[in-house]
């Protein structure tokens, strides 16, 4: 009856709701882990109750469970999938709804991962000699002094920076299309006119493209591409760990908050829509 039901909800899943391939796998997942659990519980669709959900995932968590634990964003995606396929019995089958009420756990923010000055002093050092050096360092040093998202810096056009004698700013457009000008500091101010004097120039292939950073066929660079360049930077400088361009924007949060800058300033800078989400950075 169960296999019977849960083939009848995965052709709903996917002829009606379109889900993917994968997603229909991780549901399978879930509810193969549920009918293994009433099983050892000596229950079935027709007498599991309320009461029983609750043990179910003491016994994700291990308890009375030595064979596997679940965290608890694992945990979370079960409850979803329960609750999903329920909604589904109770629509179509007449199924008493017993797991209208039962929510997944709340899962803790992770906090972002923040270079230290240090680290970030020997990031921006490190040198090459390359066709592609001034970009690359122009875009890592831009990337840590805006705080920029990765998406945002790749978009850029040229006509987004706006030089003057004692102050250089530039113009990212986030999400929503949403836009917002960013002060520039000397260092990244330095590596940008370096790059667009003296490289960018060697990149270029059609005079109409007006990105600012360039791959060696005279598109635009790609995140990939961007992403490729900050992990090579931090394998040369020694830094260990996971690091990806998300980590300069946290990183350059992070520092402005540890320097006493407001968090409102901050959250502006950063282009969030809700203060909330730049005080993840004041936990760190």
């Amino acid at each position: 009856m169960i296999n019977d039901l849960q083939n009848t909800y995965f052709n709903f899943l996917i002829v009606e709701k379109g889900l993917s391939k994968n997603t229909i796998a991780a549901y399978k997942r879930d509810l193969n882990r549920f009918d293994q659990y009433l099983a050892l519980a000596n229950k079935d669709l027709n007498s599991v109750t309320t009461e029983d959900l609750p043990l179910y995932l003491a016994w994700l968590r291990g308890l009375n469970n030595t064979d596997f634990s679940m965290g608890e964003s694992s945990i979370a995606r079960n409850v979803v999938a329960i609750r999903n396929f329920y909604d589904f019995l109770a629509r179509e089958h007449g199924f008493a709804n017993i797991a209208s009420d039962i929510h997944p756990p709340k899962i803790p923010k992770r906090l972002p991962k923040a270079l230290t000055l240090a680290n970030i002093d020997s990031f921006l050092k490190v040198t090459r000699v390359d066709k592609f050096a001034k970009r690359d360092r122009a875009l890592l040093e831009l990337l840590y002094a805006t705080g920029g998202r990765v998406s945002e810096i790749i978009s850029l056009k040229v006509d987004d920076l706006q030089f003057s004698v004692d102050h250089t700013s530039v113009r990212l457009t986030g999400k929503g299309g949403k836009q917002r000008v960013v002060p520039v500091g000397k260092f990244a101010q330095d590596a940008l006119n370096d790059y667009l004097n003296n490289s960018r120039k060697d990149l270029l292939k059609v005079q109409s493209n007006k990105f600012l950073f360039l791959n060696g066929r005279g598109g635009a660079l790609t995140r990939q591409s961007a992403w490729k360049i900050v992990v090579t930077q931090a394998k040369a400088a020694g830094i260990t760990g996971e690091l990806s361009p998300h980590s300069l924007r946290h990183s350059f949060a992070t520092h402005l908050l540890d320097g006493g800058a407001d968090i409102r300033v901050v959250q502006e800078l950063l282009g969030h829509s809700s203060v909330t989400t730049t005080q993840i950075y004041t936990l760190i």
